[in-house]
C-alpha cells in the first residue's frame, strides 16, 4: 500500500484525465469526485474509477470538451442537458439550482439527461442535504442484473440513495445498488482473486457462482430477491421512462465496449423540511434526532453514513492505495498504455 494525500489524489486524477485528452473542466470534476470518494474510504469510486474513466476519453465514447448546459422545464423542475458528457460536471451544474429552487419552493426535482455516469450517489446528493434538504436520486448501472428468478442480464445494478439533514452535522445518507452488489464491488473481488460470496451471481451457464470473472460474465442478483428485484424495476422507469432517458438495457445496445460507465440520466428530488408538516421545524428534526438516537443506543448499530464520516476524518492525514493500482493509473500517461489495456483485457 502507498499513502497518498488528498490533495496528491485530487492532482494525480486530474493530470492523468487531462493527459488521456479531456477537457480541464471536465477533469477537475472528476477530480473532485473521486477524491471525495477515495477519502471517505468508497474504493470502488475512488481512483479504482480512473481507470474506466480514461478508456471512455481514449475511445471517444464520452464527448471531451462539451458543456452541461441547465434549463426549467417549470420553477421547480430543471433539465441539465450533459451532451454525453461525464456526470460529475453536469451534477456540479444542475445541483445548486435544484437546491436553490427546492428552498424556494419547498419541492424541486432535477433530471440530468445523456450523461455517463461513475460516480457515488452519496456524494451527488450530500451538497442537497448540507443545505438542509431531504433528498433522493436514482440512476441506471450497467445492464448487468438479472430479474429475481431469472438468470439474464436485464436491469442495471440501479443504485438509490436518500439523505436526511442530520444529525448533528453528520447526515444521514445512505447509498447502495439494489443489486446484491455492485459491479464494481465484483471487479474489486476479481482484481484481489477473492470469491464472491453466495448469492451474488449466476455464471453465464445461469447456475450459482462465487467466480467474479463468471459473474461479470453471467449476470448478478438483485438484493432481496423480488424485494430488491421491484426496487431495481423502479429505479429502471424513474431514471429511465420517466425522464426520458435509456433503460439499462438500451443504454448496453449502444455501448462501445470499453471499461468506462454506460449512457444514461439521473433523477434528484429534493424536499424541504422547514415547508412540510404541522409542527415547528425544530419539533420535526427534534423528533428525528430521537429517531437516530434511539437506534444508536442498540447494541451492533451503525447508522448509514458513520463509516464514511470515520473514514473521512481518518483521511486527513492521506489515504491508503494499492501500490499496483497506482502503478497502472501512472502508466495511463504513457503512449503506449492504451494498447497495453487493450491486449491486456
Amino acid at each position: 500500500m502507498v499513502r497518498l494525500g488528498l490533495d496528491e489524489v485530487h492532482d494525480l486524477t486530474r493530470d492523468t484525465l487531462r493527459a488521456a485528452g479531456l477537457g480541464a473542466a471536465h477533469a477537475a470534476a472528476i477530480a473532485r469526485s473521486i477524491t471525495r470518494a477515495q477519502a471517505d474510504e468508497c474504493h470502488s469510486h475512488g481512483l479504482y474509477r480512473l481507470l474506466g474513466y480514461v478508456d471512455s476519453v481514449r475511445s471517444g465514447k464520452a464527448e471531451r470538451e462539451a458543456l452541461p448546459v441547465l434549463a426549467r422545464a417549470t420553477p421547480v423542475v430543471l433539465r441539465v442537458d450533459a451532451k454525453r458528457g461525464f456526470a460529475p460536471l453536469a451534477i456540479e451544474a444542475g445541483v445548486p439550482a435544484l437546491i436553490e429552487a427546492a428552498k424556494t419552493y419547498g419541492i424541486a426535482a432535477l433530471a440530468i439527461h445523456d450523461c455517463y455516469h461513475f460516480s457515488a450517489l452519496w456524494a451527488d446528493i450530500e451538497p442537497a442535504i448540507e443545505a438542509g434538504l431531504a433528498a433522493w436520486c436514482f440512476t441506471v448501472g450497467q445492464c448487468c442484473v438479472a430479474p429475481a428468478g431469472g438468470t439474464a442480464p436485464l436491469m442495471g445494478t440501479n443504485p438509490i440513495a436518500f439523505g436526511w439533514p442530520g444529525p448533528q452535522d453528520r447526515p444521514f445518507i445512505f447509498d447502495f445498488a439494489t443489486s446484491a452488489a455492485a459491479r464494481g464491488e465484483v471487479e474489486l473481488k476479481r482484481r484481489a482473486g477473492e470469491a464472491l460470496p453466495a448469492g451474488w451471481a449466476v455464471g453465464p451457464d445461469g447456475a450459482p457462482t462465487t467466480d467474479p470473472a463468471a459473474a461479470l460474465a453471467g449476470a448478478l442478483l438483485p438484493f432481496g430477491g423480488h424485494k430488491g428485484s421491484a426496487l431495481s424495476m423502479m429505479v429502471e422507469l424513474i431514471a429511465g421512462p420517466l425522464i426520458g432517458d435509456l433503460t439499462s438495457r438500451q443504454a448496453k445496445a449502444v455501448e462501445n465496449g470499453d471499461a468506462g460507465p454506460p449512457l444514461g440520466g439521473e433523477l434528484f428530488i429534493a424536499i424541504d423540511p422547514a415547508v412540510f408538516g404541522g409542527a415547528t421545524l425544530a419539533q420535526r428534526m427534534s423528533d428525528a434526532q430521537e429517531l437516530f438516537a434511539l437506534a444508536r443506543a442498540q447494541p451492533g448499530v451503525r447508522l448509514p453514513s458513520e463509516r464514511r464520516y470515520a473514514a473521512r476524518a481518518r483521511s486527513a492525514g492521506g489515504v491508503l492505495i494499492p501500490a499496483g493500482l497506482l502503478q497502472e493509473i501512472r502508466t495511463l500517461t504513457s503512449p503506449h498504455a492504451a494498447a497495453e489495456r487493450t491486449e491486456g483485457g
